[in-house]
Parts: structure tokens; C-alpha cells; sequence
């Protein structure tokens, strides 16, 4: 079973290494993963809030974005529709001892 780099929800954004070539700006976000073509080309499907469609983009393509630092001047907690200053608490299991 092939493992995903991206999961779906996650943002991402194309990768600024590669040759340069006419793209969209970013940021996105996973919508689905498609099947694989072949054992080394994992393709996503992905979406801007600033297009009303998706569009595919190859693993090797994209990168995740890890922080709203990594953006120029981007407002990710209303991007993501979310506030800034709340962070949801997540519970973790009790272990017995």
C-alpha cells in the first residue's frame, strides 16, 4: 500500500524550486487523493478559495505549508475560517496504571 505525503484538509502550496513555470497562487488545500497511476506518481486534488474549481497536482508539485510565517503576509485563521487565538484543546487517553 502506497503511504500519502498529504493528507486530505491539509494545506499546501506548489513548490517555489521547481523550474519556474506560470502558477496559481496558493495557499491550498487537499480535497481527495487519487488513485495512483503507478507506484511513483501520486497525484491530489486540490483547491484555492480564490478558484471555483479543483486541480490536480503531482506529490513531487506541491509542498505543505507548515506555519502563516511561511506565507507572505497571508491570513491563515480566516483563510481556514477559524480565529487566530483559539487552538481546540484535544484530549488524550487516561492510561490506567
Amino acid at each position: 500500500m502506497t503511504r500519502h505525503k498529504f493528507a486530505v484538509g491539509q494545506i499546501v502550496d506548489f513548490d517555489s524550486r521547481l523550474v519556474p513555470a506560470p502558477r496559481p497562487s496558493g495557499p491550498f488545500e487537499v480535497m481527495r487523493v487519487l488513485p495512483a497511476e503507478d507506484i511513483h506518481s501520486q497525484t491530489y486534488r486540490i483547491k484555492s478559495k480564490t478558484e471555483p474549481f479543483e486541480r490536480n497536482a503531482k506529490e513531487y508539485e506541491i509542498v505543505a505549508v507548515d506555519s502563516p510565517a511561511a506565507e507572505k503576509g497571508a491570513n491563515w485563521a480566516q483563510w481556514l475560517g477559524a480565529d487566530a487565538t483559539h487552538r481546540p484543546k484535544t484530549s488524550r487517553p487516561v492510561r490506567p496504571r
